[in-house]
């Protein structure tokens, strides 16, 4: 009887007759949206202009345990999602609403909190662990960049289903561990067609999805797919979200090649402006996230492995670490929480010296706080 909405008293006689008690989850409130947002017809044509402001009003530690609950949340949504596509059922506005909805008000309230505990969680299928990391990503640069609620809200969905398509190809060619051959990556990239496919076959009429789902491949030098589009010619968000689907990508274990530091994603996707990306999102993806995100493996000048927390907005280069072992690499028992902020700057300070990749030095942060 999980998810049972008690909408009549019938439901509620129901209940009464098979249940001694009930437990009721106050986080998990079931919102009556009048009409889904992700089905709008019209969009402002001025909605990129205005410029929201998001100030930080819950701190890290006390929007922690409802990170937590909206990830499991919208975790077990986009599972549903996703098994209701690939059994050939309608693509659902209302499931993705309430997938995305607690995901962009979290992100909103304290984005570190999500991140943190995104990347604490057990690595499962790709698809759907991209789609939730990419949806959050998606909030959290449309935060930055200081549109209005509604617009993240579509972003996040767009995030959230710009690979649905997928769900339509053989799983051995989305596991493919080597090179495609071009029968073999024209069958990938079809997976936009059918993403659109999808859509239309949902209430989802809401533009700024559609242009996320048609144009998340296409590249600022004309060089990506399906249409070759180039420039300004590629919908804002769809440049947004190619940004944050390649980054995600990169910093991803995929069956032919190892993940990469996040640190070094910012840096290989900052060399490729102009070319593959436009130049001003990079710039601001990388301001967004901070020179060492959320969740990175970082090496100190001590010799100790930490792992970034939180960011500190003034200081770019010192944000807030756990470390994770001794100078000598060796795993510690109890984690300590520096502020690299609040460091003396002079003789013995303690500084960032590089970025690490998962698992070097054997070291994995979900690893060790998943460990019983």
């Amino acid at each position: 009887m999980q998810g049972l909405e008690l909408a009549h008293q019938d439901d509620l006689d129901l209940l009464r007759n098979l249940c001694k008690f009930v437990y009721i989850d106050a986080h998990r409130q079931l919102v009556d949206y009048p009409k889904p947002m992700l089905t709008r017809t019209n969009l402002a044509d001025s909605r990129f202009e205005r410029v929201s402001h998001y100030p930080e009003g819950i701190t890290f530690g006390d929007e922690l345990p409802r990170a937590g609950q909206v990830l499991a949340d919208t975790s077990e949504m986009v599972d549903r999602i996703y098994e209701d596509v690939a059994s050939g059922r309608e693509l659902s506005a209302e499931y993705v609403e309430q997938a995305v909805r607690p995901l962009v008000a979290s992100v909103l309230r304290n984005a570190d909190a999500f991140f943190w505990v995104e990347g604490l969680r057990e690595r499962d299928s790709y698809s759907y662990g991209h789609a939730i990391r990419c949806s959050a990503l998606a909030a959290a640069f449309g935060r930055h960049m200081g549109f209005a609620e509604e617009t993240i809200i579509s972003l996040a969905a767009g995030g959230l289903l710009m690979d649905v398509g997928k769900t339509r190809l053989p799983e051995s060619l989305l596991q493919y561990p080597g090179t495609l051959a071009p029968d073999q990556m024209r069958l990938a990239r079809s997976h936009v067609s059918h993403g659109l496919e999808i859509m239309t076959g949902s209430s989802i009429t809401d533009q700024d999805v559609a242009d996320i789902m048609r144009t998340h491949h296409e590249r600022h030098d004309g060089s990506g797919y399906p249409d070759g589009l180039s420039g300004n010619a590629i919908p804002i968000v769809g440049r947004m979200l190619g940004i944050i689907d390649s980054y995600d990508a990169m910093t991803s274990v995929r069956p032919y090649r190892a993940a990469i530091s996040r640190h070094r994603a910012l840096r290989e996707m900052y060399a490729a402006r102009n070319t593959l990306f436009q130049p001003e999102l990079v710039e601001q993806f990388q301001v967004c996230l901070g020179v060492y995100p959320t969740g990175s493996l970082v090496e100190l000048s001590t010799g100790e492995v930490a792992v970034v927390t939180a960011q500190n907005q003034v200081r770019r280069l010192r944000p807030r670490v756990l470390v994770l072992s001794t100078p000598d690499k060796q795993p510690l028992a109890d984690f300590r929480a520096i502020d690299l902020l609040h460091q003396d700057l002079g003789k013995g300070s303690t500084d960032i010296v590089r970025s690490l990749a998962v698992g070097e030095y054997s070291m994995d942060a979900a690893n060790l706080f998943l460990s019983p």
